[in-house]
């Protein structure tokens, strides 16, 4: 029987809010974080914590992440069309806000995100989405531990 890859987390960092949950979750179970940007961000100096700095190509991070997306594998990004890449891949994703991409959610996500573009572009919307709340925060912690918790139970580990 082999052993399956341990769980890893990817943060697709540039604008994510909730990287010190995501360190502290990350912490309490030994997982390996890769945060991943186009420039250098100031993390905490941990061996279990890695820094990928990608370059300013457009995507680049996203690119870096999705080919490493496989079972296993948890992304956080509030990105819809990283967050879809991924899922097909096999990885949990999840928002900052603690909202799981799924197979079945992952499809209306994006198609809500495009009509979203094309009114903005349109000058039909001029806001921006609601500011990041304490809940958001507790939202995304729970649905973290909830994700890394179950990845665990179905790799018996």
């Amino acid at each position: 029987m082999t052993t399956p890859d341990p769980i890893r987390i990817y943060v697709d960092a540039d604008a994510c809010p909730v990287k010190d949950e995501v360190f502290r979750v990350a912490a309490r179970y030994g997982l390996h974080v890769f945060v991943v940007a186009n420039a250098f961000l100031n993390l905490p100096r941990e061996p279990w914590i890695e820094r990928v700095v990608v370059g300013d190509k457009f995507d680049a991070a996203d690119d870096w992440i999705a080919e490493r997306a496989s079972p296993g594998a948890v992304v956080i990004t509030a990105d819809v069309p990283l967050a879809s890449r991924c899922v097909k891949a096999g990885a949990v994703a999840l928002s900052p806000t603690g909202k799981a991409f799924t197979d079945a959610s992952v499809g209306m996500a994006l198609a809500t995100r495009n009509l979203m573009q094309e009114l903005r572009e349109a000058g039909a919307i001029t806001g921006g989405p609601k500011p990041f709340s304490k809940s958001d925060r507790s939202a995304f912690l729970g649905a973290l531990d909830r994700a890394i918790v179950r990845l665990r139970r179905e790799r018996g580990l």
